[in-house]
């Protein structure tokens, strides 16, 4: 079934095709403008949606991983990889970031997948990287230093699909001469599922090869693992998709929680995009929305290959609308509407969906200066022969509360100038505030809440020493 017409299809088809865009793509984003002129805004309110009060627990899961061989053999396994680090002010791909001593995320991810097929005794599960033109040359380069990390016919990735930025009255293509990439934005990570279908008929040549299962995570995710207790459930559950969430904290207000629609009954993710401006309390309410996603998906590829053909070829997932400008470093530029979607969301599409509340340490994520400086850190350690980062056990569960000034850590080499000698210990850390230009002398230990002040734009130096429940005037 072809997707649904809009007064701008052609001009949208034209240009995307003009570009090589796959078809799938197209399809995909065609939809989502069809359904956005039919008035969908993506909103989610409070009034349609109930909370999840309880959800399958990982220490409930059968402990007994025998057989997870097999399964791994059936596996196949994709990090998310197509950011830049430009918000910490880099060119280069987020995943080349140096995160623990010298070793990248791409380090930790590529011992991984390689520690199972240790187990397998060859190049399974496979592997892929969901790249953008932005990093695809630089990472498949650093990863050259695996050569046993290429699957069986040679591939390490594919390229995300890119989408154009729709005027926001009259919802045609933009057009900006000064700079004709930014005419395009990516398309969120539900790409994920279009990019399957359309390169290279991906989806049908891992099901051909006898991949079964897919497991998908964000690449700056250093928790996140092919754990095989939870792929085994996975695979004997019957289930068409899983989402990992874990408990909400302070920390988690922000981000995209799991909820129930009530009229249907199905398990909806509301990203802050989709809550309305008046929902503001209830969706930043942790006791009432317990479980966010933590971007760490299960599913089954037959299931997928099914919903897709039963939908006409594309997942309706909920729209996400982004109004921005063209030129996004000027706020002068023109006015534009960006279309997104959320892979997660796709949990609202099967009939069988569910999600599992997974321990915190399978999600360790690295989206500021403030989580860098805490992987970095003694509150967390390697496992899995490296190939994990964990809190430590003492902190059950918990990360240290991290807030760095932005104004002077944002940007990672003002941040590596501030901590010459590395981070401070955090171990027992529950808060850690700093407010302007601090540097961190060496055998800096923080205990308990502390709050480090410095009301000067010069920069002052925290001597070495022990700070304990306390506010440190400098």
């Amino acid at each position: 079934m072809p997707p649904p017409t809009s007064p701008h299809s052609r001009l949208i088809r034209e240009k995307m095709q003009a570009a090589h865009v796959s078809q799938p793509a197209i399809d995909a984003f065609l939809n989502a403008v069809a359904r956005l002129e039919q008035g969908e805004t993506g909103l989610l309110p409070e009034r349609d949606i109930e909370p999840v009060q309880n959800v399958l627990r990982y220490e409930d899961l059968e402990a007994d991983a025998s057989g997870s061989c097999a399964l791994f053999e059936q596996l196949a396994v994709i990090k998310l990889n197509g950011g830049l680090g430009t918000g910490m002010g880099l060119s280069a791909p987020k995943s080349l970031l140096p995160v623990r001593g010298g070793d990248t995320f791409l380090d930790f991810v590529a011992r991984g997948v390689l520690l199972h097929r240790r187990e397998t005794g060859h190049r399974r599960p496979v592997f892929l990287l969901m790249n953008s033109f932005s990093t695809q040359a630089a990472s498949l380069r650093y990863l050259e230093r695996y050569p046993d990390l290429a699957n069986e016919d040679g591939t390490l990735d594919f390229v995300q699909n890119k989408v154009p930025k729709l005027n926001p009255d009259t919802h045609e293509p933009m057009a900006w001469s000064a700079a004709p990439e930014l005419e395009w934005c990516p398309p969120g990570h539900g790409d994920l599922y279009p990019s399957l279908q359309g390169h290279g008929r991906l989806l049908d040549r891992l099901l051909d090869a006898g991949v079964r299962y897919l497991f998908v995570s964000n690449a700056d995710n250093l928790g996140a693992t092919a754990d095989a207790r939870i792929l085994r459930y996975f695979a004997e559950s019957g289930l068409s998709f899983l989402m990992e969430v874990a408990a909400r904290t302070e920390m988690d207000r922000k981000g995209g929680h799991l909820t129930r629609r009530i009229r249907d009954g199905r398990l909806v993710l509301r990203e802050s995009a989709q809550c309305p401006p008046d929902d503001g309390e209830q969706f930043h309410d942790i006791r009432r929305h317990r479980f966010f996603n933590t971007n760490n998906l299960w599913i089954q590829l037959e299931h997928l290959r099914d919903e897709l053909a039963a939908s006409g070829g594309t997942l309706p997932l909920p729209l996400i609308r982004n109004c921005k400008t063209i030129d996004p470093q000027d706020p002068d530029s023109p006015a534009v509407l960006q279309l997104e979607s959320a892979m997660g969301a796709a949990i609202e599409c099967f009939d069988r969906s569910s999600a599992l509340l997974v321990p915190r340490h399978r999600f360790a994520p690295v989206k500021t200066a403030n989580d860098l400086l805490g992987v970095r850190s003694d509150a967390y350690e390697p496992h899995e022969e490296d190939t994990v980062l964990r809190l430590v056990a003492s902190r059950d569960g918990q990360p240290p509360h991290i807030e760095l000034d932005p104004a002077h850590y944002k940007m990672l080499d003002r941040f590596e100038q501030l901590f010459p000698a590395g981070p401070p210990s955090l171990v027992e850390c529950q808060s850690l505030k700093v407010t302007g230009p601090v540097r961190f002398e060496c055998d800096v230990r923080i205990c308990g809440q502390v709050s480090i002040v410095n009301r000067s734009e010069q920069e002052q130096t925290l001597p070495s020493g022990t700070y304990t429940d306390e506010t440190v005037e400098l």
